[in-house]
C-alpha cells in the first residue's frame, strides 16, 4: 500500500516528526483505518527514500502512542481509536497549526486585530463557498 506521506528536506522539522505527524493525522482523518496494514520499514523507508532508522522510530513512537501495532512476523497495523481519542487528536492538531500560523504572523509583525479579520474572511470564503 502507498502511503500519502511527502518529506520536505527544507523543513526545519526533523524527517521522523514530519512523517510520524502526517502518519497521525490520517489516521486521525480516517484515511489509515482500523487494521489497515502499513509497508514494511525497509518498503516504507525505501518509498520516502530516508533511513530505515528513521521509519524505525516513527512505527515504534506511533506504537508507543496506541495507533499502531506491529505483530512479529505480521507486519504494522493501524489500531482502533475512540472517537474521544480521534476527537482529542483532531483538535490538538488544529491548535499546533493555528498557534504556529499565529506566531509566524507575529513575526510578521501581524497584530491580533489583523489576525482576527483575515481569519473571520478565509472562514466566510471556505464556509460560504
Amino acid at each position: 500500500m502507498k502511503i500519502p506521506v511527502q518529506i520536505n528536506e527544507d523543513s526545519a522539522e526533523p524527517l521522523y516528526r514530519q512523517v510520524e505527524n502526517q502518519l497521525r493525522s490520517l489516521i486521525i482523518g480516517g484515511t489509515l483505518q482500523e487494521g489497515t496494514l502499513l509497508p514494511s520499514i525497509r518498503e516504507f523507508a525505501a518509498d520516502l527514500k530516508c533511513s530505515v532508522i528513521t521509519i524505525r522510530r516513527v512505527y515504534q513512537d506511533l506504537e508507543n502512542e496506541g495507533w499502531l501495532r506491529t505483530r512479529q512476523g505480521t507486519g504494522t497495523f493501524v489500531m482502533k481509536v475512540e472517537q474521544g481519542q480521534l476527537t482529542q487528536m483532531s483538535e490538538e492538531n488544529v491548535r499546533k497549526i493555528l498557534n504556529e500560523a499565529i506566531q509566524k504572523s507575529a513575526a510578521l509583525g501581524w497584530d491580533q486585530q489583523q489576525l482576527q479579520q483575515l481569519f473571520a474572511e478565509l472562514l466566510q470564503q471556505h464556509f460560504t463557498t
